[in-house]
């Protein structure tokens, strides 16, 4: 009996430091992709310069400029936050470009 527990033991250290070692791994890989993949991606870079030709009144460059970010945020997978805030301000520049051409049909 006594040979049966050190065995049984050995073995359960055994898938205890493999166990521990993947845990520890998985933990480390997580963090290097959050570092990696901080908030200096090119996705977050060109979602602020379009936020800023939105705020200058170029809607039109700002809509290609979300376009090309959505496009890398679809590539990374990762900023899932980044990407509905992209779509959700891609609709509302949509929407007031039509409002303002409609807008302007009206008033000729």
């Amino acid at each position: 009996m006594y040979v049966y527990w050190y065995i049984n033991k050995n073995l359960f250290m055994q898938y205890y430091y493999y166990g521990f070692s993947l845990i520890a791994l998985s933990v480390i890989i997580l963090i290097m992709r959050t570092v990696i993949l901080g908030e200096n991606s090119a996705s977050a870079k060109l979602f602020a310069e379009a936020l800023r030709k939105e705020n200058n009144g170029q809607l039109e460059d700002a809509i290609t400029t979300y376009e090309i970010a959505l496009n890398e945020v679809k590539k990374v997978r990762y900023h899932n936050s980044l990407k509905n805030r992209i779509t959700e301000k891609l609709k509302v520049l949509h929407t007031n470009i039509d409002y303002r051409n409609g807008f302007y049909i009206i008033a000729r």
